[in-house]
This record gives C-alpha cells, sequence and structure tokens, in this order.
C-alpha cells in the first residue's frame, strides 16, 4: 500500500500538481479533490441539519480530544504560554453556539408581500454557497482556521482548508485533526507554503475566507475576481487606542499592556500605538511600564508567559522599527531566540516608519493630543482600522468617538476582549478588511440570502397584461407612485 501511495505521490509531484492525502492514503491532486467535493456538495447531504449538527458535535469532541496537542503546537509555534494557547481552543465557544442556534439560524424568514401580488407569499431562506476555501493565518494559526469553519459546516458547506505554513507544527494538528474526522470529500487541508496557496486560488470556489495580511488580501482578491468569486477578508491596520485625562489610571494601563504584548503583540486587534491626551500621559506611561513588569518580571526573556516573534523575516523588520524615538522601556532582543522584549517607544513622529505601517509585535509608540477632536482627525486621516480603543469616562466623548471615527469595531475602556463576544460579528472596513464573522454572522457569510416568491393560481388580476388601457395606466400609476 505504501509503495503504491509513493507512486502516485511520485507522478503527481512530476505533474506539478499540489498533493492531498486522504484518509485511504490516496494521492490527489487539489483539483481533482476539489472536484470530489463539489460533487459531494450535488449529493445534498451537507444540506441536513442532522447532517451539520452531527458534523459540528464532531468537531468539537475532536478539539477537546486535541487540547494538549494543540497548546503544545502553539508553543512549539510561537512560545505561548499555556494560557494564551487556550485562546486557541475558544472554537468550542462558536461550536456550542451554532449547536444551540442552528436550527433557528435555518428557518426562513417570512416577508410582507405587497397588494397588488396577491395572492402570493415571500420569505428568504438562507442556502449553501457551496465549495469554500478558508486561508489561515499564523497568529492564531488553530482559532483562526476552526472558527470560520464552523460557519461553513453550520451554512452546509464543503470545506477546504489552509493553514499557514509559518506555523507548522500547528499545521500539522490541524491536518491530523481534520483528517481523523472527516472524509476529504467533505472537509479537507492543504498544507504548503505560497506554492500551495497559489494553486488552490487558481480553483474556483464558491467563497474565499481570508485571514492575514492586508499585500496578501489583495492577492488573494484579485485571484477570486478571476472567477467572480465572494471573498472575505480580516486583514488588519494600525489600531489606535486613544486615551482621555478621564480614566481610571491603573485599570487603563493594566488593560493596555495585556492587550499589547499577548502573543507578544502579534494579534491584529492589539493596539498598535497610543495616542495620550498630553496631561495624562506621563502618569498612564508609569502605570504601563510598572504592569509590563508586573506581567512578564525584570526580565521578560526568561518568563514563561511571556512567547517569541514566529520567524526571522518578521523579527528583522520589527528591530528596523526601534531606530527611531526613544526607547522608555525594553528595546533588548535576541536573534538566535526570536526575542524582543515588551518596549515602549516615546517621541515618535506620524512620518517615522513605525506609524506607516501595521507592527504587529511588541512595540508601542506613543503619541500625544491636547485636543479630542485633534485625536480623531489623526486617526481619520489614515486607513481605517481593525479596531479603535477609546478610554475615557466621558459618555459624550465616548458617543463622539462612535460618530465621528469609522473602523471595524471599538472597545471602549478596554482592549482586544470586544473578540469574545461571539454575538459580536467580527470584521474589518476599508483597508482592514471586509465581511464579517463569529456566531449568526459567520453562518450568513458562508449562506446565500435566497429570495422566494411563491404565487396561487385561484385568482389573477389582469391589471399587468397588455392591452393596456386608460384604467390600467391609472392602475399602475397608482401602484407606482402609492
Amino acid at each position: 500500500m505504501q509503495a503504491k501511495s509513493d507512486s502516485l505521490k511520485s507522478k503527481c509531484l512530476a505533474d506539478s500538481q499540489p498533493l492531498i492525502m486522504t484518509q485511504q492514503l490516496t494521492a490527489l491532486p487539489i483539483p481533482n479533490l476539489v472536484q470530489r467535493q463539489r460533487e459531494f456538495f450535488r449529493t445534498e447531504q451537507t444540506q441536513s441539519i442532522a447532517f451539520r449538527l452531527e458534523q459540528l458535535a464532531k468537531l468539537k469532541q475532536a478539539i477537546i480530544d486535541r487540547q494538549e496537542a494543540i497548546i503544545q503546537a502553539a508553543k512549539a509555534d510561537l512560545g505561548r504560554p499555556a494560557f494564551e494557547a487556550y485562546f486557541e481552543i475558544a472554537t468550542l465557544g462558536e461550536i456550542n453556539l451554532a449547536l444551540k442556534q442552528l436550527k433557528h439560524w435555518v428557518k426562513p424568514q417570512r416577508v410582507k408581500s405587497p397588494i397588488d401580488q396577491f395572492p402570493a407569499s415571500a420569505w428568504i431562506q438562507p442556502d449553501p454557497l457551496g465549495v469554500v476555501l478558508i486561508i489561515g493565518p499564523w497568529n492564531y494559526p488553530f482559532q483562526l482556521m476552526m472558527s470560520p469553519l464552523v460557519g461553513a459546516i453550520a451554512a452546509g458547506n464543503c470545506a477546504m482548508l489552509k493553514p499557514s505554513e509559518h506555523a507548522p507544527h500547528t499545521s500539522q494538528v490541524v491536518a491530523e485533526l481534520i483528517s481523523d474526522t472527516f472524509d476529504p470529500q467533505y472537509i479537507a487541508v492543504a498544507e504548503g507554503d505560497a506554492n500551495i496557496s497559489q494553486q488552490l486560488l487558481a480553483e474556483k470556489f464558491d467563497h474565499i475566507f481570508f485571514t492575514g495580511g492586508t499585500a496578501i488580501g489583495r492577492i488573494v482578491m484579485a485571484a477570486a475576481a478571476q472567477h467572480l468569486t465572494p471573498v472575505t477578508l480580516e486583514l488588519g491596520g494600525k489600531s489606535p487606542c486613544i486615551v482621555d485625562s478621564d480614566i481610571h489610571l491603573d485599570r487603563a494601563a493594566k488593560r493596555i499592556a495585556w492587550g499589547k504584548f499577548i502573543n507578544t503583540g502579534q494579534t491584529c486587534i492589539a493596539p498598535d500605538y497610543l495616542l495620550v491626551q498630553r496631561q495624562i500621559k506621563p502618569d498612564l506611561v508609569d502605570r504601563i511600564k510598572y504592569y509590563i513588569k508586573e506581567f512578564y518580571g525584570e526580565n521578560p526573556a526568561v518568563s514563561r508567559d511571556y512567547g517569541r516573534i514566529i520567524h526571522r523575516r518578521h523579527f528583522d523588520r520589527l528591530i528596523t522599527f526601534l531606530d527611531r524615538g526613544e526607547i522608555v522601556l525594553g528595546g533588548d532582543h535576541n536573534l538566535a531566540d526570536r526575542y524582543l522584549a515588551p518596549t515602549l517607544i516615546d517621541g515618535v513622529t506620524w512620518d517615522d516608519p513605525v506609524m506607516q505601517e501595521e507592527i504587529f509585535g511588541p512595540i508601542l509608540p506613543i503619541l500625544t493630543y491636547d485636543e479630542l477632536e485633534e485625536a480623531i482627525a489623526q486617526v481619520n486621516a489614515r486607513p481605517k482600522p481593525l479596531a479603535l480603543y477609546f478610554f475615557s469616562q466621558d459618555r459624550h466623548k465616548q458617543d463622539r468617538i462612535l460618530q465621528a471615527t469609522s473602523s471595524g469595531g471599538v472597545c471602549i475602556n478596554d482592549t482586544v476582549m470586544q473578540v469574545g463576544v461571539n454575538s459580536l460579528p467580527f470584521g474589518g472596513v476599508g483597508e482592514s478588511g471586509m465581511g464579517a464573522y463569529h456566531g449568526k454572522a459567520s453562518f450568513d457569510t458562508f449562506s446565500h440570502s435566497k429570495s422566494v416568491l411563491r404565487r396561487e393560481f385561484w385568482l389573477d388580476l389582469g391589471w399587468r397584461y397588455a392591452p393596456y388601457t386608460a384604467q390600467k395606466l391609472k392602475q399602475i400609476k397608482g401602484i407606482v407612485t402609492g
């Protein structure tokens, strides 16, 4: 059996086709597997509510059974402490919500039909899209692969998964979990580098869900356009953290420090920079420094609670940001260990390199403002961020921020925690992404809202048929103008 598998594998490699190993150890090129998924979808098995619930339950149990493997993979890929690694398993909350609400989500939604359509009934029913592609990132490589999969399963689709090659240990866990749990004609995993992604993007899918950087997001969208495939892009951007003088200083500092430095700052919704009211800045910076030391000790390099940068290229990129401004805490780094200390940089300008692109690491630049409108203007002069944070006890200022700024989401008086509310759709706007997921939003993303009108035969008013008499013209004017 192994010799046969090796022979098939060699043949496919000679044909320059990326391989997927199915449960039967049969090597299949990606186009063949996508076709098999499309054929399976056409059997309509995935549309059964009982089938969907069964698959969600299987996914839930598979994750529960592999908790330790998931945690160890996150540690191997990102140096994550066990506590933060459990964020990867938060997908269980998404599954539990889907299991509880799916029968409600799939119900057709009745709508009123106008009197001129009488006798008729109208409704909107959610239909599965078909075969979908989910491309995951490396920063939360398990959770951000599984969470959209929950929506795809709940909506009744087949799915192809592409984990990030930059988190190889987690990619392997994902591949083993999926292959052990699902038939590949239903859900399959394609592991590999950018070449595999390119081959996948050459196929026609019914939806593509991508989480990652803006530059790759543009590539994904361009490839999808060749097939007119709709996309959901979960990107990022420079998420501002605006701090007013009217705050609970200690708790604000603690929450900012936590949100910025979990996963070593490699979180798409981490506060990217501080924009602090000038009066409060010295005290706030002092308290943030205090909490960084409380979280990770005097030397974070030896802390069991502080992770590492994902790879050399990203590490080198982050180090270039240390050349401008005044480092008021941190800055220490070690390439051999991919270690970069939690770092605060003061004295930066809007034109410095650290303010020109998303940081995605443990570096927090500090800028100031005098009046809130000044801060709002600075934020609005830049691409719309995935998240915006505002610390203030002033309800009027909170309302002003909500009205005057645009971002994927807003969290007031905390950081990052908004992502844990499954009933809140999560997604970007503008350059920070398009589309949303989590909870019902995930189900909607992977569904088509099909509009249906049903007429009856027992009555047929003749107002719409030729010849168009003066009376019929009067009728249509009344219908159109109300």
